[in-house]
């Protein structure tokens, strides 16, 4: 029979197994991280269907502390109808899909491992469920004593007394001492046992369901499996004599099933019960199990005497035979279970302080040994774990000198390595010291503190404890678990005492605050838990991280990253902030999100949601009961700092959350009490709240309603973060929760509520925006989306009832589990998606930004000036591309200017009408370019990569970019195209002339020639040759030569300069009246010195006097070249002089002036600069234009075609033919327009070359390019070449670019390869055009060779500027036009080899970029310099991408010294960095100051446009302070000055340490 019961007990676990879906998971344990995983049902409100649902269901409501978690059940469509008619009513309800719910809870124990089987204890206690002591396997026939699943249960009780003092006790369960009854029943019973307990246990109007009943939902299905289980509850009291049911704890045992089934557990509850009371009905049952019972144990009779087979004396005859005291005798006399529950009250509250029968949870243990129960906690890998971890903290006695022993790295020294890393951020306390000798003395100090860690040897515990971290993933679990279990304890004992004193203090004293300091600091010295062990492990990393990569010492530190990855990988929190140090390691954190990014094989995209709030509101309870997650919230403090907690998304959730892991951060307590009270609280909180408000994707900002005060203060420090953000694109979601509300229908009865909040946020806002200087912004809506109705929660109070016996509120896990439900919403929404990479270099950056209290993060931040660097990429790309387009179709229009009346099919139009559709065109051209960059730009910045949502605030600068773009395009082109237009009318007399000539002398030699024809004779040569010259003479003699009119070159020259000054004083007028321009631009160009010394001498307190005077020298010697280039290319082109050549010199000087209004140039000067650049070009022009009139006098020219008529002559009269001759011609004019037009298309190509060639991320942006330039004058290392950097910036930078495209070029024939290309195209263009007309031509009979060139002419027309070519090929022409196209196609293709060999042989690269009328290194000279405006303090050049941009900002700043800034009171050189003078409470003095002095930090309100961010560490600036250092001598004697005082630390610097800085400043790999 006993083998029938094993086999069909045994078959019917597996059976519910198989049923409810975790066969599976008998073997293969359910883990903590699994349950915990965010999967589809984890917000699904799917109905449940299947029995394979339950669990599943089960789970997740009891994660959630939600008490209905029991009630779970399938809903199928018979049991949606509860009406049934009379017919049905002996029909039971099919039993197949219900389950009872101590079954679930059996079959969930047995098929989680450890670890989720005490989450599940701890949430169940929380829900004041009872918990498994005794886990029965009806397998195995095996109990297990539950104590590792008991073993996190901590309770808080205050036991009830007549003194008025209240001492809360705070204990660990397992090691509690509190008495246990126990109820069991023998035989069938009528009462309800379990619903007799639940009113035992609960005071009548807090009625609770602690253990399941059957009337229960489902709870009167047959049990399955759960029989033979022990339960255990506890009752706390509360110190409330009129509310508590008992004045000391007590936990109750409740055993399931018949005590005849289930001898073992009855007898070891025999031995560890205070009292078993024994329910018993039937007195003729099978009593022999009560026989031999020798115990401690008081055992009671529970029965019922209103049964009808109930005898006194069968009761009488128990009592004697089985030694049972008569008085333990209760029974039920009434219906009515009031009394008899009052009775049990009395019986139960009698033992509890009578019994010493008191054994500890911990302490059964050896009694489940005796009866050969199992205890979980006998697994090898627990009690191995277990000797680790009590080997550390068996003999801490003393936690601060433990501390102080073994964790010796974070007490002191790191506070202080803290403070010092701050300090040297802020500079608060250097008072009159040099800056930069501060910041050295500093950083000797934290060298110190290191060194100091550095003689600290590895203490004994933290040797054990990584040895613990080092075991494998169970051990390592418990061992972690037994150390945070030990630890707790210890905190409890050491702190309760200190916690009570503190809170008096904090509520009736708070005006000691001395007091309260020092208790906070002993509460900080007491308190120890994991995360000081942690601590250590990061401080020792960081420590090692000082010390040279080959130090064995570093080596063995390396592994220790990996052990916390693993460890946060686990589910374990990690601390991010330390609160007591108030600062986060970022090398240690850096290096555990590494490895962890490594541990998941990079899969490692994140959410992040963070919960800031008052302290003690319930902040980490809500992630716990949101996530199912642990953050601690009982023994020691509250939370401090910040710790963070990863939970897994599962695989199918990945793609529509676009993450694998939830990160929650939890804080401390904004102005929580014991904070307040310090004096940096308001800065300590805005540091905590800018933090993880700029970590997160989701804000949850945790208010209590109660505390209208406390909530305004909250809600600024809040909105400043919020500001902040917004200022650097991070716009995270916010939701404010508001707990405790008493009514759940708060939502919509809160409007009025609701109302006040926001104006309360509009009123914050204001005061933050006036203190971040962002005035602009006046409401809160104007810094993130916020819609009142949807981003307010109310959340009812956490406890039905009152504590510590009140379950958690079920409408308090409802209202949680719907706002999981919006969150998970608003991560579907979130756009971009990060990984911990990301994550990690933002967490830097963020850091960083707060130590130096500069929220508006600067472009040292590497994420930023990442998104920065690839906006400017792309945007270059666009701009480039558009400047291509619009270049070559300004190239094809001028192309057809020059063109026009040769191949013009409208002779009657006239040039003014095709210059206005040329325009009308390139309006239209220029529209669609300038639409296609916004277009992109919009696209750009709606893509998820490359943290667009960084740089969204510079998205304007680069739409006003392209509009400046375009606008100054549309003035280039109309400038040129007017040009072209001008000089074609120019010359529109001398084509006249020769045209008319030219058609003269045709008539006249074809009447020659046709009278010489007439004469009968044969004529000989020489007769021929008489007769034409007695033709020309005549013809000579007839013709009316004008000669070309002479023009004044100065003369129009000082008219044109005269209407460019004319809105000038007076002395310019004297100066253009008293100056004879001829004589103007003789010697070289200086600037007055006169003035300089009397206006600003004194006014600068370490400014070189000659400053002023060098940089606007510098100035105009640039423009002078620029103008000297210029007036040389049109001198060059042979061409006539015209009054735009003068016009376009001015403006060019009136550009570069305005691009340089920095440097201050007055009228006098601007006018003897012109003068002396116009005197140049008029006597340069004078001379062009002499030499045109001289090689274009018309009676010369004509002369000078008087062979090539004679020539024509002869062959038309001897009828030769002229094909061969007239295709040699002909492509002996094609060659030079081929030429030019290689010239004029190479330019891009170049510019194409150089930024797609080797070196090309040189080129990529202004930041890029200016790191090549630093980079390679460090390699240089002469000092030279940094002086003309630094003095001559503009001309050093042209040069140097200019010198790399040479070098570039000069590599591999790169010229003659593009040049060799554009000379195939453009012959491929003509011989393709010769072959479509002589197809055209065929088809429409045309012999006609000035025809056909005309059409070749005209189809090239865009392509080629064909000079002559009709007047002078077409004359006398008879030439057949077929065999003329192929002379001309043969010769077009030979003309194509002596070019291209041409170029092989032109060897100066440097010389023929120079000739090109599109220059290469011009066009990426504008596009790389930029602006050209320098920081008014140190002369760095602006990085800023764009034309235009409201703001000019640098990577990195340098010593003033390296620019001649010296002291007027030492005349040293200054050392100090202008990024850490706009940081300190230094002042500065010069011209724009008027020469008073006035704060740095304050310098915006003299240079607006310009961003100057504060160091963002001290080897920000290493690559000038190398410069400074190296050069120090070289700079003073250069420039009169005395050699700076250098710090030890700068000297000691070397060019690796430079390049390091300088790769870190401008974000290079």
């Amino acid at each position: 029979m006993a083998l029938f019961s094993f086999l069909f007990t045994g078959s019917c676990l597996r059976e519910l197994l198989s049923k409810t879906g975790l066969e599976d998971h008998y073997e293969n344990k359910l883990t903590l991280s699994t349950v915990l995983e965010i999967n589809a049902d984890t917000t699904s409100d799917e109905p449940l269907t299947t029995m394979q649902s339950l669990p599943g269901a089960f789970l997740k409501k009891l994660m959630m502390a939600n008490v209905n978690a029991r009630s779970v059940k399938c809903l199928t469509t018979d049991q949606e109808v509860s009406y049934c008619g009379v017919d049905n009513m002996d029909t039971d309800t099919d039993s197949k899909n219900v389950i009872n719910p101590l079954d679930l809870i059996t079959a969930l124990f047995l098929c989680s491992d450890s670890f989720l089987q005490q989450e599940m204890v701890q949430k169940m206690s929380t829900c004041q469920f009872a918990v498994p002591l005794l886990l029965p396997n009806c397998d195995t026939k095996q109990s297990t004593l539950m104590l590792w699943a008991l073993r996190d249960i901590v309770r808080k009780f205050n036991p009830s007394s007549q003194t008025s003092t209240q001492a809360f006790v705070e204990e660990r369960i397992v090691l509690s001492d509190i008495p246990m009854v126990s109820f069991v029943r023998l035989g069938e019973i009528r009462v309800s046992k379990s619903q007799i307990l639940n009113k035992l246990l609960s005071n009548p109007p807090q009625y609770h369901d602690t253990f399941v009943h059957d009337d229960m939902e489902c709870g009167d299905v047959p049990r399955q499996i759960s029989d033979g289980l022990v339960e255990i509850s506890w009752y706390f009291p509360c110190g409330n004599r009129n509310i508590d049911m008992f004045t000391k704890p007590v936990a109750v045992a409740n055993l399931r099933g018949d005590i005849r089934s289930f001898e073992t557990q009855f007898s070891f509850l025999c031995q560890t019960s205070a009292a078993v009371y024994i329910f018993i009905d039937d007195f003729e049952a099978d009593l022999k199990v009560l026989e031999g019972k020798i115990t401690k144990t008081e055992l009671f009779l529970v029965v019922n005497s209103q049964k009808k087979t109930f005898r006194v004396d069968t009761l009488n005859k128990i009592i004697t035979n089985y030694s049972i005291n008569p008085t333990n005798v209760i029974a039920k006399k009434k219906k009515n279970d009031v009394e008899f529950v009052k009775t049990l009250q009395s019986s139960v509250g009698d033992i509890i302080e009578q019994s010493k029968n008191r054994l500890t949870i911990e302490n059964m243990a050896d009694v489940a040994h005796q009866f050969e129960i199992l205890v979980d906690e006998d697994r090898g890998e627990c009690q191995s774990a277990r000797k680790m971890a009590d080997e550390i903290t068996r003999n801490i006695t003393d936690t601060i000198q433990f501390k102080d022993k073994q964790l010796p790295l974070q007490g002191q020294i790191w506070k202080e390595l803290s403070q010092l890393e701050k300090e040297r951020c802020r500079l608060r306390k250097g008072g009159e010291q040099n800056i930069e000798h501060y910041k050295s003395s500093l950083k000797r100090k934290e060298e110190e503190l290191r060194k100091k860690q550095h003689k600290c040897d590895m203490s004994g515990a933290m040797t054990s404890f990584i040895l613990g971290m080092s075991r494998s993933g169970p051990e390592r679990s418990y061992f972690l678990k037994w150390m945070r279990i030990n630890l707790d304890n210890l905190s409890r004992q050491n702190l309760s005492a200190l916690r009570d004193q503190y809170k008096i203090f904090c509520q009736h004293s708070p005006e000691k605050k001395d007091d309260i300091k020092h208790l906070d600091k002993q509460l900080s010295d007491c308190s120890l838990g994991l995360e000081h062990f942690l601590r250590e492990l990061g401080q020792l990393y960081e420590a090692s991280c000082s010390l040279p990569k080959s130090r064995l010492q570093r080596k063995q530190m390396e592994h220790l990253p990996g052990l916390c990855a693993q460890m946060l990988l686990d589910g374990f929190p990690v601390e991010l902030v330390d609160g007591d140090a108030s600062n986060i390691p970022l090398k240690w954190i850096s290096a555990v999100l590494t490895q962890l990014h490594t541990l998941v094989q990079s899969n490692s995209k994140i959410r992040v949601v963070t919960v800031l709030g008052v302290q003690s509101t319930g902040k980490s309870t809500l992630l716990n009961t949101m996530f199912g997650v642990q953050f601690a919230v009982s023994s020691g403090r509250c939370t401090r700092g910040a710790f963070m907690l990863l939970v897994k998304v599962h695989k199918e959730l990945k793609e529509e959350l676009k993450c694998d892991f939830i990160m929650i951060i939890d804080t401390e307590g904004l102005k929580s009490p014991e904070l307040s009270q310090l004096d940096d609280s308001y800065e300590h909180d805005n540091e905590l709240a800018t933090l993880v408000i700029g970590l997160s994707d989701v804000t949850i900002i945790n208010m209590a309603m109660e505390n209208s005060t406390e909530m305004k203060d909250i809600l600024q420090i809040v909105v400043h973060a919020f500001i902040r953000m917004k200022e650097v694109g991070k716009k995270p979601i916010c939701h404010f929760v508001h707990q405790n509300v008493s009514d759940m229908s708060a939502h919509d009865n809160n409007m009025r509520d609701r109302k006040k909040l926001l104006e309360q946020l509009d009123e914050m806002t204001q005061a933050a925006a006036r203190m971040e200087k962002k005035e602009n912004i006046t409401k809160f809506t104007d810094v993130m989306k916020y819609d009142p109705d949807t981003s307010s929660r109310y959340i009812p109070g956490l406890w039905h009832g009152t504590p510590p016996m009140a379950p958690v509120n079920p409408g308090y896990s409802e209202a949680v589990y719907s706002f999981k439900k919006t969150l998970m919403k608003d991560f579907r929404k979130c756009q971009i998606n990060y990984d911990l990479t990301h994550f990690l270099k933002w967490t830097q950056s963020l850091w960083e930004a707060v130590k130096f209290e500069k929220f508006i993060f600067s472009f040292r931040n590497s994420l930023v000036a990442d998104a920065y660097s690839r906006l400017c990429t792309e945007y270059n790309g666009l701009e480039w591309a558009f400047q291509k387009n619009m270049y070559s179709w300004m190239v094809c229009a001028e192309t057809k200017i020059s063109n026009i009346g040769m191949t013009d099919q409208h002779p009657q139009r006239s040039i003014r009408c095709v210059l206005n559709e040329l325009m009308m065109e390139a309006s239209e051209k220029l529209s669609e370019g300038e639409k296609e960059i916004q277009d992109n730009l919009v696209k750009y910045f709606e893509k998820q990569d490359g943290h667009v949502n960084l740089v969204e605030k510079y998205k304007e600068d680069f739409v006003s970019s392209a509009k400046t773009l375009r606008r100054e395009t549309e003035n280039t082109v109309r400038n040129k195209l007017q040009g072209a237009v001008e000089i074609k009318e120019g010359m529109k007399e001398l084509n006249n002339i020769q045209s008319s000539q030219a058609s003269t002398m045709e008539k006249k030699v074809l009447d020659l020639l046709h009278k010489c024809r007439q004469n009968q004779s044969v004529l000989s040569d020489k007769a021929l040759s008489e007769e034409f010259e007695n033709m020309w003479k005549k013809t000579l003699s007839e013709i009316h030569f004008k000669e070309l009119p002479r023009r004044d070159v100065a003369q129009d020259a000082i008219l044109t300069l005269s209407r460019n000054l004319s809105t000038r004083g007076g002395q310019v007028n004297k100066m253009l009246v008293g100056n004879n321009l001829v004589e103007c631009g003789k010697k070289e160009f200086v600037v007055e010195t006169g003035g300089f010394g009397e206006k600003c001498g004194g006014l600068f307190k370490h400014w070189d006097i000659n400053h002023y005077r060098n940089k606007l020298q510098e100035l105009c010697d640039n423009i002078i070249t620029q103008c000297q280039l210029f007036i040389t290319q049109k001198v060059e082109n042979k061409t006539d002089y015209h009054d735009t050549y003068i016009k376009e010199l001015l403006n060019k000087i009136d550009e570069t002036l305005e691009q340089h209004k920095n440097v201050k140039i007055s009228e006098e000067c601007e006018s003897s600069l012109k003068l002396h650049i116009c005197g140049r070009a008029a006597r340069e022009f004078q001379k062009m234009h002499n030499d045109f009139i001289e090689v274009n006098d018309p009676r010369k020219s004509l002369e000078q075609s008087k062979n090539k008529y004679l020539t024509e002559f002869r062959d038309m009269f001897d009828n030769q033919d002229q094909c061969l001759k007239k295709a040699e011609e002909f492509t002996k004019l094609l060659q030079p327009a081929v030429r030019d037009y290689v010239t004029k298309m190479i330019g891009p190509d170049v510019v194409d070359e150089v930024k797609t060639g080797k070196g090309s991320k040189d080129y990529s942006t202004r930041g890029a390019f200016q790191f090549s330039i630093l980079k390679q004058l460090l390699t240089d290392g002469q000092y030279e070449k940094y002086e003309k950097y630094i003095y001559n910036y503009k001309s050093f930078v042209k040069d140097w670019l200019f010198d790399q495209i040479v070098q570039q070029l000069s590599k591999d024939c790169s010229l003659e390869k593009l040049e060799n290309k554009h000379i195939s195209e453009i012959v491929k263009t003509i011989t393709d055009t010769i072959s479509n007309i002589r197809k055209e031509t065929g088809t429409t009979n045309v012999n006609d060779v000035k025809t056909f060139i005309q059409n070749i002419c005209r189809a090239l027309e865009e392509k080629l500027v064909l000079k002559d070519a009709l007047d002078s090929i077409l004359i006398l022409n008879t030439s057949d036009t077929k065999q003329f196209a192929v002379y001309l196609t043969e010769l077009v293709e030979e003309m194509k080899q002596s070019l291209a060999a041409k170029y092989n042989k032109i060897g100066d690269v440097k010389e023929r970029l120079r000739s090109l009328p599109f220059k290469p290194q011009d066009e990426m000279f504008t596009r790389l310099f930029g602006c050209g405006e320098q920081c008014p303090f140190c002369g760095v050049p602006c990085e800023a991408g764009g034309i235009t941009h409201a703001t000019h900002h640098a990577s990195i700043h340098r010593s003033e010294g390296v620019h001649s800034y010296r002291w007027t009171s030492s005349s040293k050189l200054v050392i100090e960095i202008c990024s850490s003078l706009v940081v300190s409470d230094a002042s500065f003095s010069n011209a724009e100051t008027g020469g008073t002095f006035h704060p740095y930090k304050d310098y915006q309100k003299y240079y607006r446009h310009w961003m100057i961010t504060g160091d963002s560490s001290i080897e920000a600036s290493d690559y000038w302070k190398y410069v400074m250092a190296t050069f120090n001598k070289r700079i003073a004697d250069a420039k009169h000055a005395l050699p700076a005082d250098i710090p030890g630390d700068w000297k000691a610097l070397t060019p690796d340490d430079a390049l390091k800085s300088l790769m870190k400043s401008f974000n290079m790999k």
